[in-house]
Formats: C-alpha cells, sequence, structure tokens
C-alpha cells in the first residue's frame, strides 16, 4: 500500500541506514490500521477514505516519536481518520 520509497519521500528520508526499520513501521502501521478498520484484508484499507494517509500518518508518528510514542493519542487520531470506513464488528 505504501512503498518504502513513498515513505521515505514523506519523512524527507535521504539514506538507507533506517530502510529496514521504516520498512517495519509501515507494516506496523497496516495492521494497526486494519485493526481499527476491524478487518484483516488489505483491500478493505486501500480502499478505505483515508486509509493510505492514515498508514502514512502512524508511520511517521511511530518514527519520529520511537522515545516516548503516545499509543493513545495515536489511536485516537487513526480511529478519526478511518472512522467513515470503520466496520460495526469483526
Amino acid at each position: 500500500m505504501v512503498s518504502l520509497e513513498e515513505m521515505k519521500n514523506y519523512l524527507r528520508v535521504d539514506h538507507e541506514d533506517d530502510d529496514a526499520l521504516i520498512s517495519h513501521l509501515i507494516a506496523a502501521s497496516e495492521k494497526q490500521c486494519k485493526d481499527i478498520l476491524r478487518t484483516e484484508e488489505d483491500a478493505e484499507l486501500e480502499n478505505a477514505e483515508n486509509g493510505k494517509i492514515a498508514v502514512m500518518y502512524a508511520a511517521a508518528y511511530l518514527y519520529e516519536h520511537r522515545e516516548e510514542a503516545d499509543h493513545h493519542a495515536l489511536n485516537l487520531t487513526l480511529r478519526a481518520l478511518l472512522f467513515g470506513s470503520r466496520k460495526e464488528g469483526f
């Protein structure tokens, strides 16, 4: 859904030192967004109105706040971004 190069551009990272970390953060962000959407399907996240933005926001937040991330605040923001596409239940 979000490529490494696309994420590095968003983060303004121009070196390769953090490529593995950023790739893992993208994967974790996709999983977190799918959990908030209450789905296991990649296609549903890709088709969600703000799906890509939510993944990029989450990955950027986790990258920038590695030491002191507020996961509750992050989840509230992701819920607000994805609320219109969120299922009522699994």
